[in-house]
């Protein structure tokens, strides 16, 4: 047990540490529980090297559950049953993450979904599932009504990162964003959550395409007021947000919960170098960049299309009021990025706020104390849209 923390569970393990640590990071907003990944954890422990356990033991606990859940929706009871099908589906989720792309992966993706979505229609009266126009398709996405809105508000556009989802955003940005009055859109655009798993749509560099359909969307809702919509991405979601805040200028304001990585090509040869001695030694799985680029199969053609995943021409042209948030600890995407980023953004209104490991919020995209974060850029939104 020596060297275990609560940042590092499985100590020399930095893919499951890292894994770990984002399904832990939804604790405060009741999607999780510790006690029962205590459990998961415990079951783990002497399994590293089955390649089959992480999926075992949490779609085990997830369909426990779920079993439990559906008791609880037999007896009337929706609310706890709403309670235990959202925990299923996080677990789901967490199982899911290191199943190689094909029908399994696909099926046990659609679980995790159906499980979180049946959990927060059950829990949160302000939440509707919705569908975003996306060329010849839809985007799906979750809009969070403010609370107490008697009128169009303000309201917050979330991108997710790279391994997350809409259900994510929703209660750990929607959940606060709605008590100081702004409505949310969490999501799931190309190369993410939903969007990947069921839709095939695969990751792109010019994501102002999916920042301009979401603006063109809530724009039309009478609940929004379309001067005061602001575009935020989380974790890979800072290169989505910063690329749409530079192209798409109906948005009011732009956050980057995290910044990328400054130069993504070398960033992933230097992971992939690195997976090759010890595909445990990173956070990132073999297979997860190939997947959401749409090379799986082709490590190289994945690192290659990761050149146009940069911000050098694009950030100096952002003119909207612009907040950078990282953790001064940050092992996913080192901090010296999110200071390059505050240098080449164009607005003369752009803040850096660096979370150190006193205060708390130092790791990656603060999920080590994640309502820092969220209500930094909370009251951050409010002092700029006044």
């Amino acid at each position: 047990m020596s060297g275990i923390t609560w940042i590092d569970t499985f100590p020399g393990n930095q893919l499951w540490s890292n894994a770990l640590l984002v399904t832990k990071g939804m604790a405060p907003y009741g999607a999780v529980a510790m006690g029962e990944i205590d459990t998961v954890c415990e079951r783990l422990r002497p399994k590293q090297s089955d390649p089959n356990a992480w999926r075992d033991e949490w779609s085990a606990m997830a369909a426990h559950l779920e079993k439990t859940g559906d008791a609880a929706e037999a007896a009337g009871n929706q609310l706890t049953a709403g309670s235990y099908y959202l925990r299923a589906g996080f677990y789901y989720f967490t199982a899911e993450r290191f199943i190689y792309p094909g029908p399994e992966k696909r099926a046990m993706g659609r679980k995790a979904i159906e499980m979180k979505t049946a959990g927060l229609t059950r829990r949160y009266p302000n939440l509707e599932r919705v569908e975003v126009p996306f060329g010849n398709a839809t985007l799906p996405a979750l809009f969070m009504k403010a609370e107490g809105a008697k009128g169009p508000v303000s309201t917050v556009v979330v991108f997710d990162g790279m391994d997350n989802c809409k259900e994510m955003s929703v209660l750990f940005n929607g959940l606060e964003f709605a008590k100081h009055g702004f409505n949310t859109l969490a999501i799931d655009g190309p190369g993410q959550g939903e969007s990947l798993r069921l839709r095939e749509l695969y990751a792109r560099h010019d994501y102002e395409v999916a920042g301009t359909a979401a603006y063109d969307y809530v724009s039309k809702r009478a609940d929004v007021d379309p001067k005061r919509v602001v575009v935020m991405g989380y974790s890979f979601g800072g290169y989505y947000s910063s690329r749409v805040a530079a192209f798409e200028k109906r948005y009011a304001a732009g956050v980057a919960f995290a910044a990328l990585h400054w130069d993504l090509h070398a960033w992933q040869k230097e992971v992939k170098r690195k997976q090759d001695e010890n595909p445990n030694a990173v956070a990132q799985s073999t297979f997860h960049f190939q997947w959401i680029m749409g090379c799986l199969g082709d490590p190289d053609a994945a690192i290659e299309k990761a050149r146009k995943f940069s911000l050098v021409d694009i950030a100096p042209q952002i003119s909207c009021p612009f907040l950078i948030l990282h953790g001064q600890d940050d092992r996913v995407v080192p901090l010296p990025s999110a200071h390059k980023l505050y240098a080449a953004v164009g607005s003369k209104n752009k803040q850096l706020k660096i979370f150190t490991t006193e205060e708390g919020g130092a790791q990656h995209a603060q999920v080590d104390n994640r309502p820092l974060g969220v209500e930094y850029i909370a009251d951050w939104i409010t002092a700029t849209l006044k």
